[in-house]
């Protein structure tokens, strides 16, 4: 199974899942300019727990593929934001990120030892974090995968990663208290705000789109609040 399928997998597990109405022309967006060729492909879902389930799949005329995946939860649940990114090109794997990352500043990370325990002595090049990633937990995984026995380790650590996730979703309750919604409302504006200041994200799009569309790409589809 992979990587995709197995996260597809995973939202299918999710209670009330719907798809999301978007704009057509973002779902799929094809480039056949010559030396420009690109194939982004966008999904947009929701569920119970969660206000938006994105999987976002594109591949660049340079070899350049990646996976970005967020699924943010309703802010009147208390469940963490799942996050992956896989950055390929060719066969490199050069950047393998996963994160349960908190939905809040004083979210009770009740999952933290569960993470913890995930082996992952495999990997050889585990990456540092940027420095607007103090939105991540500590049990962040940031690596370049270097063969296939590390790729299939990655695999692992995002399928245990989604199945804590799901298991969280499935055991919590919407609540009602008004600071806490709020507070979870402005720490995924936060969380937002930090991963738009990833400037490999734009410089990417820039190659094949001007500045304004980029911008409304990233703002509207990739981070929106």
């Amino acid at each position: 199974m992979t990587l995709l399928q197995n996260i597809r997998g995973h939202r299918s597990k999710l209670k009330n899942l719907n798809c999301l109405d978007i704009n057509s022309d973002l779902s799929y967006i094809i480039s056949n300019v010559e030396g420009k060729e690109l194939y982004i492909e966008n999904e947009f879902h929701k569920a119970k727990g969660f206000r938006k389930l994105h999987i976002e799949v594109a591949e660049f005329s340079n070899g350049l593929k990646i996976l970005h995946c967020v699924f943010f939860p309703d802010p009147k649940y208390d469940i963490p934001i799942f996050g992956i990114d896989l950055v390929k090109v060719n066969d490199l794997v050069s950047a393998a990120i996963v994160d349960l990352s908190p939905s809040s500043k004083n979210q009770n990370l009740k999952y933290d030892k569960l993470l913890s325990l995930f082996d992952r002595s495999v990997f050889k090049s585990i990456r540092d974090i940027p420095k607007w990633g103090d939105i991540f937990s500590k049990n962040v995984f940031f690596a370049s995968l270097k063969n296939e026995c590390e790729k299939n380790s990655f695999c692992k650590i995002v399928d245990y990663y989604l199945s804590v996730l799901i298991k969280l979703s499935q055991n919590t309750s919407p609540e009602d208290d008004y600071e806490i919604i709020e507070e979870r409302i402005n720490y995924q504006k936060y969380y937002c705000n930090q991963q738009m200041k990833n400037e490999k994200t734009s410089l990417v799009l820039l190659k094949y789109f001007d500045k304004k569309w980029v911008d409304e790409y990233i703002k509207k589809v990739l981070f929106d609040f």
